[in-house]
């Protein structure tokens, strides 16, 4: 929301160029920080070893999100914990490649 460069460690799965993360905050009441910041610009950059990589963040709807959930709690079942542990439907961002 400030406009200032936030740094953010996620646990993340590659789809084709993309990346995908879960908005879980572990499964706390509100969405995660970061989350909101994307939302106000979905313009981000991914680092990862010494690549950096700029994205554009966008939510995952519909079937795609269910198809991009269930590949995200194959890798990491605690996700599923974590969406039970709250009333709201964490969201799966999908960062793509620019």
């Amino acid at each position: 929301k400030s406009g200032q460069a936030r740094t953010n460690a996620w646990r993340y799965v590659p789809q084709a160029e993309n990346f995908v993360v879960a908005a879980s905050s572990l499964g706390s009441p509100n969405h995660p920080d970061w989350w909101l910041n994307l939302l106000a610009d979905p313009n981000a950059t991914v680092h990862i070893g010494n690549k950096a990589f700029p994205v554009v963040a966008r939510e995952a709807e519909g079937g795609e999100r269910a198809e991009l959930w269930n590949t995200f709690v194959d890798k990491m079942a605690e996700y599923d914990e974590y969406q039970a542990q709250t009333s709201r439907r964490i969201p799966v961002v999908v960062l793509e490649r620019q």
